[in-house]
């Protein structure tokens, strides 16, 4: 820990940014409460194709995990999780592109069946964090007898129309929930491979463990209230925005310092524990409407 801590040190010397970012990070107010316990925990690549800020095809990736309770399910980037439960540290050298990366992927965290019917989304367009909670409503799924073996378990295929895009979802009935990453699930077992509209998106699974961690809801000070339909419409006005890729801050014009934790680096800021990466990429809304 003693040659970590001088090796961060060392670094900062050349970059102002990145004591100061681990210390935004330790000052954010977030607190947490414990709502169920995991019997199962999934984790997922996640893929996005878009482009840079000047036109060049890129693939921005992170790692989502997948808490199954006996009551709710949580989906929410696996850095948290590890956070949650191994006292994770991610602001080292070698970890801190995860987080990141992050800030390139639009990945909200998602409860299915918290509370009860419902379904709660928690979701950043800095400075401001922004809560949804909808009644939970089956997604129409059409079933296919067509197989494939993912991760060594024999799937079917499934599709659906969800928000505006198609997806194609893999699901193994030998694994008997009705999870899945993001916003779907609904099927006859967990879904270990879903892709939209020819690969766009795409989660596929990479680890399955039985583990009894706790489920958590978390509470912000910060938290703003609204409709799903509202904050899909809100991020695709915002981050849709063709001046995005190369100023992401172009729609803030209030003072962040008095209205946001703010953390100024040489690659970009943390704005209410959220990285804003200074040059980012074209948006690909998981959500069309």
């Amino acid at each position: 820990m003693m040659v970590l801590a001088l090796t961060i040190a060392a670094q900062a010397q050349q970059d102002d940014g990145l004591d100061a970012m681990l210390a935004a990070m330790i000052a954010a107010k977030i607190h947490q409460d414990s709502i169920d316990t995991s019997s199962l925990v999934a984790v997922y690549d996640y893929e996005c194709q878009t482009q840079d800020a000047e036109g060049k095809a890129v693939t921005d990736r992170m790692k989502v995990c997948l808490q199954v309770g006996q009551h709710c399910t949580r989906s929410y980037p696996y850095r948290k999780f590890r956070e949650d439960t191994e006292g994770y540290d991610y602001m080292t050298l070698e970890e801190l592109p995860l987080l990141k990366s992050e800030g390139y992927c639009f990945m909200p965290e998602v409860w299915t069946d918290y509370p009860e019917g419902k379904v709660t989304v928690r979701d950043a367009i800095p400075p401001t964090i922004y809560e949804t909670q909808e009644e939970r409503k089956p997604i129409n799924w059409e079933l296919s007898d067509d197989t494939l073996t993912v991760a060594g378990f024999l799937c079917k295929f499934a599709t659906c129309q969800l928000h505006g895009r198609k997806w194609t979802a893999l699901y193994s009935e030998d694994i008997p929930t009705s999870a899945g990453p993001w916003k779907l699930c609904g099927l006859p077992g967990l879904i270990l491979k879903a892709e939209a509209d020819g690969g766009i998106h795409r989660f596929t699974l990479v680890s399955l463990q039985r583990i009894a961690s706790p489920i958590y809801s978390e509470t912000n000070a910060i938290t703003s209230k609204t409709s799903e339909e509202k904050l899909i419409k809100n991020r695709i006005k915002t981050f849709g925005n063709r001046l995005y890729p190369k100023n992401p801050y172009y729609y803030i014009t209030v003072n962040l310092n008095r209205t946001a934790d703010v953390t100024s680096t040489n690659e970009g800021m943390i704005i209410n524990n959220v990285f804003v990466n200074d040059k980012t990429h074209v948006y690909q809304p998981l959500e069309l409407k």
